[in-house]
């Protein structure tokens, strides 16, 4: 019997009200393993409703900053507490390999913790102003209603980086977990229950666009939208927000290079190309999909990241041998073989790779394809898969030229032994986020977030909690003389 899962609002565990539910698909088998409410544009209206409520009155906008720092602490108790049972939830809900969601869910106690410590440090200022008998502060303050979309991959990771900056700040939120496997979120309500916030301070609603995402980023009792997605959803939720001018944050797709040099630690250079394209299926926004490679260490590399490429063990996503699992829908799936086809066409030779694994499951090949250009749709299109794009490069130039010659602008991996080279590479592309000699390391501490069509807007790190706050300017007349008549110019 497939596994019933429930919206949380208003601090109540519910059905959608209309009932309406749909049905989640294990990747690994394209068999139903749970239903999911599928909350309506009432559902949405409601969670919104009760987040500003708790925000306008009631213990939460009561709480000092240390009581909002402590609850995150228990709340992150509680996520590492649980943190098999949401792996196990998101593995079985998106395909992603349990020994991932495992390492994830752990370590995404660490972002609360940093955020709970946070929460009393948000200061304001004495400004020394130009008038006298005037004393002058500011105070940073909380937007209000926070909008947190958040996607199927990496779910709990990105859903830190909202949660987290928000709450220390004393905003309150909705989080809408994606249609394409809520289940880890609607489980984690469960932990903000037992945390202990006050009813209507955080919201978790699942359903679909029409009827739940564009509610939810249009509403008028919203402050701030922070959107984690695709760029043709992000275009509607830009366009919804300027209905109630929110302030909006985009984290979106990407099509990252990783550029390795003749003088690089090849061994290194691999294990960071196939963390970058192979770990997670490639199925992240930093993805590093495509790989510049110079031309002297290029066909010695692709042989050995092809035969590494076989080697992989592609299997159930429970069990912990497994390396790779299924992409999440089959959708992604109908998507690479396109991708595929239309770059063969234009020239693409495959290496290894290149389409489904026969059998139940949206299981895909690692793919190795050499561009010949860099205008191959393989080259320009974001797969979200385990499909990677080679092109040669002779000059450090060139390598910059081919890196930057993207509309995503996410993150990029520079391999290289050369100190120079690489601050002047690390410098020079156009990302977000640069990795030299790594690839994929994250941190609460360091933010991330790209350009371009990656989006706007920073996540993660000390800054990102001012972004959930607006600055007040404060003014006091500390004379006692009268206030001078306002028709006398001095």
């Amino acid at each position: 019997m497939a596994e019933k899962f429930q919206l949380y609002i208003d601090g109540v565990f519910c059905d959608a009200d209309d009932g309406a539910m749909f049905d989640s698909v294990d990747p690994s088998t394209g068999a139903v393993w749970a239903v999911m409410p599928k909350a309506s544009a009432a559902d949405t209206d409601h969670a919104v409703r009760a987040a500003h409520a708790a925000f306008s009155a009631g213990p939460w906008p009561a709480l000092t900053a240390t009581a909002r720092g402590r609850l995150l602490y228990k709340l992150a108790d509680l996520v590492a507490r649980d943190s098999s049972i949401i792996a196990d939830l998101e593995t079985r809900d998106t395909g992603k390999v349990i020994r991932e969601t495992k390492a994830v869910t752990g370590y995404v106690a660490e972002f609360y913790r940093y955020f709970a410590g946070l929460a009393d440090k948000i200061e304001g200022a004495t400004l020394p102003i130009d008038k006298p008998d005037m004393e002058v502060s500011t105070r940073r303050e909380p937007l209000g209603v926070v909008a947190a979309v958040v996607p199927w991959n990496s779910q709990m990771f990105l859903a830190a980086n909202k949660l987290g900056p928000a709450l220390a700040a004393g905003n309150t939120v909705v989080i809408k977990a994606s249609e394409d496997g809520p289940a880890p979120l609607l489980h984690f309500a469960k932990l903000i229950h037992e945390a202990g916030f006050p009813k209507g301070v955080v919201n978790v609603i699942t359903g679909m666009g029409a009827d739940c995402g564009r509610v939810l980023t249009s509403h008028p009792l919203v402050a701030r939208v922070a959107f984690t997605g695709g760029p043709e959803t992000a275009r509607h939720v830009v366009r919804n927000a300027a209905e109630n001018f929110a302030v909006t944050t985009l984290e979106l797709g990407g099509k990252s290079p990783v550029v390795v040099f003749d003088d690089a630690n090849l061994d290194s250079a691999l294990n960071g190309v196939i963390a970058g394209i192979w770990g997670a299926t490639g199925q992240s926004c930093v993805a590093g999909s495509r790989l510049l490679i110079h031309e002297s260490a290029h066909d010695d590399f692709v042989m050995r990241l092809a035969k590494r490429a076989g080697e992989i063990n592609i299997g159930p996503p429970l069990d912990m041998a497994t390396e790779m699992g299924p992409l999440a829908t089959l959708r992604q799936l109908r998507r690479a073989e396109k991708l595929i086809a239309e770059s063969v066409a234009a020239g693409a030779v495959v290496v290894t790779g290149g389409k489904a694994r026969g059998g139940a499951g949206y299981y895909f090949e690692p793919t190795i394809l050499l561009a010949p250009s860099a205008e191959l749709p393989c080259v320009r299109e974001e797969f979200f898969g385990p499909v990677l794009s080679v092109l040669k490069f002779k000059t450090e130039d060139e390598a910059v030229a081919l890196a930057n010659g993207t509309d995503y602008a996410f993150a990029a991996g520079v391999f290289t032994q050369n100190l120079g080279r690489a601050h002047r590479l690390a410098k020079s592309i156009r990302a977000g986020v640069v990795w030299v000699n790594t690839y994929r390391a994250v941190s609460p501490v360091a933010p991330f977030g790209g350009n371009g069509l990656t989006g706007y807007g920073r996540e993660g790190g000390l800054d990102a909690i001012r972004d959930y706050t607006r600055t007040k300017s404060i003014w006091i007349n500390t004379s006692d003389l009268p206030m001078a008549d306002p028709f006398v110019m001095r």
